[in-house]
């Protein structure tokens, strides 16, 4: 099998997780930002994470998740959901990406290879979000949003182990997210989201970005 991704896409974090977890091997295929050529070879479009398993290409993280978990008689997200798991996320995601965008525009990650892939993420994203300085300049009033959102989260994690005590599709999203705020120096992590992340990031097999983060 292999997964073709973007290392700082939180959807194909998403979609290496379940791998991690079900302790299934595959081959990791991380493409250039600007590579329209191979997605689109394989799905007709430009996208990311997309799985190539026995001649099919499936797109979609939670697809891709889905088909892995059931693979073998063993899934591993059966535990219940917490609706405020997902909120938690959707409130997260106004400060997350003016933080990580131009973070990860300026890192070494293997996508932005090249000054042509680079400049495609700047483009589209600046687009989406506003300009990247402006963004980095506004940076001190999202982390401390973000710290004050974090505090809430803490309350909500049940186990390092699973948000909710035992793993579900919550794990799968809330990891995304956190891994992608590790692009972003400066964050403060309460006890228990800083221990979930570091065992989701083991257990995932998905590194952090801890030590690169700016």
């Amino acid at each position: 099998m292999k997964l073709y991704v973007y290392d700082h896409c939180p959807f194909c974090v998403k979609a290496r997780s379940i791998f991690g977890l079900k302790r299934i091997p595959f081959e990791l295929v991380i493409m250039l930002n600007d590579d329209e050529a191979t997605p689109s070879r394989m799905i007709g479009k430009k996208m990311a994470p997309i799985l190539e398993h026995d001649g099919r290409f499936i797109p979609e993280s939670m697809d891709i998740v889905a088909h892995i978990d059931a693979m073998t008689n063993d899934a591993v997200l059966v535990g219940p959901r917490n609706p405020r798991i997902a909120q938690w996320i959707d409130d997260a995601t106004s400060a997350l990406y003016p933080l990580a965008m131009p973070r990860w525009a300026a890192s070494g990650m293997t996508e932005f290879a090249t000054p042509q892939a680079r400049a495609t993420f700047t483009r589209n994203k600046e687009a989406i979000i506003g300009s990247f300085a402006d963004n980095l300049a506004k940076s001190g009033d999202y982390i401390a949003y973000l710290d004050k959102h974090l505090q809430s989260l803490d309350k909500l994690i049940q186990s390092p182990d699973a948000v909710n005590g035992v793993l579900s599709e919550d794990d799968i999203h809330l990891f995304a997210c956190l891994r992608a705020l590790s692009i972003v120096r400066g964050i403060t992590y309460p006890t228990a989201v800083s221990a979930y992340r570091m065992r989701m990031a083991a257990r995932t097999g998905v590194d952090l970005h801890d030590e690169s983060a700016a």
